[in-house]
């Protein structure tokens, strides 16, 4: 009975099986389809009153524009830029962007760079918004080979996508924008906790554990990493902590990798967060044969390498690393507490991801970082303000992944019409 409705009320398309009253047309037959202007050149062109937006403007995890350049009306004039309306939608067409996929709509009137193709729905019965879903189910660069990709207009305007009727549009449309809107609510919360916490460590590493009115009693001394309490120490990591670096066993022997269950940390794991799982593993033969080495529980991680240079984590279970992390573990643990220790590490040189370029943090260099070293309870209490703090952080991100997942399979589902919202009523904010 099942299979024989879904073949009175689907047809087969190019896209799958589709609902009989959805269209499946080309880009071009339901949107205008352009491309922006060259940018200007030239510091006379700016600091103008114009909107003028480039592909880094689009923000790579939430699909929104919130930053952008401000151009002069001679920049305007002497380009001849065209301007595009708000909720125009943009997305690269050039570079290794491409590659991104990323989407986004116009925040207000704005000019856009030649590198961002536009589409603008122009027919009465195509919601502007729905297409901004359609595209975002579009994977531009699934043909492109590796190199300098470039989207031709001609192939974005000739890709075929679903057209279900208005109120269907409409209703899709809603749920996926009520799910995103959820998501960039918990995401303001997890940025303001962040910031919460940056100004806590830095009141808590210069006064202690203090509170705020009591902060001018404590007194101070002046140290090569700035001001902290007098009575505390400032102690170089290699005297007060077991310092290791990793390895990467031969990815030419599948012995070392296939059905592995030694977690093996790389250093883009350590987001100055806690470690519940590695996201690869190695086998026992591929440690025994490198130079990775086992790490305990509670051992301090920080990158070496790379765009992650300086961040931490910490670990929760054994694990390994590849050579581009170091593991700190405490010498004493009755000295230094191992929450403490990377908390610390993490407040004093967070300017190792401020670094432009590509940055090398050798054990040597490690070693010879200075910290500062409290007595043992006064380290038990910090370590304790911020991991609770960070629990709220871990929670709030934990919603907003939940809430990723459900909007990218909603986003599938409802684009090949295996979830229908046809009949869902959509009560708007005049109540109708």
């Amino acid at each position: 009975m099942q299979k024989q409705r879904l073949i009175e009320e689907y047809k087969e398309t190019e896209l799958g099986l589709l609902p009989k009253e959805w269209k499946l047309v080309k880009l071009e037959d339901v949107a205008k389809i352009s491309s922006g202007g060259s940018a200007p050149q030239g510091k006379n062109y700016f600091n103008g009153k114009n909107p003028f937006i480039r592909v880094q403007h689009i923000d790579n995890r939430e699909y929104i524009i919130q930053k952008y350049d401000f151009i002069t009306d001679k920049a305007v004039e002497d380009y001849k830029l065209k301007i595009y309306p708000k909720r125009t939608i943009v997305f690269p067409k050039s570079g290794a962007s491409v590659y991104l996929e990323k989407r986004a709509v116009l925040p207000i009137d704005a000019y856009i760079v030649s590198h961002l193709c536009a589409v603008l729905s122009d027919k009465d019965g195509v919601l502007q918004d729905f297409l901004f879903y359609v595209l975002r189910n579009v994977k531009f660069a699934k043909e492109k080979t590796d190199g300098y990709p470039t989207l031709n207009l001609s192939e974005v305007k000739k890709v075929k996508v679903p057209l279900p009727p208005l109120s269907e549009q409409r209703n899709i449309a809603f749920v996926l924008s009520t799910i995103q809107e959820a998501k960039e609510k918990t995401d303001a919360v997890v940025f303001a906790l962040r910031e919460t916490k940056k100004s806590l460590m830095k009141h808590l590493f210069t006064y202690g554990p203090v509170p705020i009115q009591e902060a001018e009693k404590v007194e101070l001394k002046e140290t090569e990493i700035g001001k902290m309490p007098k009575e505390w120490d400032l102690v170089r990591l290699g005297t007060i902590c077991e310092i290791k670096s990793g390895g990467t066993p031969s990815k030419k022997e599948k012995k070392y990798w296939d059905n592995g269950d030694v977690p093996w940390i790389k250093s883009g794991q350590c987001q100055d967060c806690i470690i519940f799982k590695a996201e690869e593993h190695i086998t026992k033969s591929g440690l025994e044969n490198s130079s990775a080495k086992l790490l305990r529980p509670k051992t301090t991680l920080i990158a070496m390498v790379g765009a992650t240079v300086g961040k931490t984590g910490f670990l929760t279970f054994k694990a390994c690393t590849n050579q581009n992390v170091a593991g700190l573990f405490p010498l004493d643990m009755t000295h230094l507490n191992e929450k403490y220790l990377f908390y610390t590490i993490q407040n004093e040189y967070q300017e190792f991801t401020k670094t432009k370029g590509f940055v090398i943090a050798n054990l040597s260099f490690i070693k010879r970082l200075p910290i500062p070293l409290p007595k043992y309870p006064t380290q038990k209490q910090i370590a304790l303000s911020l991991s609770i703090i960070d629990a709220h952080i871990e929670a709030e991100q934990d919603k907003a992944n939940a809430l990723q997942k459900l909007f990218n399979s909603m986003l599938r589902d409802l684009m090949t019409a295996k979830i229908r919202v046809k009949d869902l009523v959509v009560i708007n904010e005049t109540g109708t």
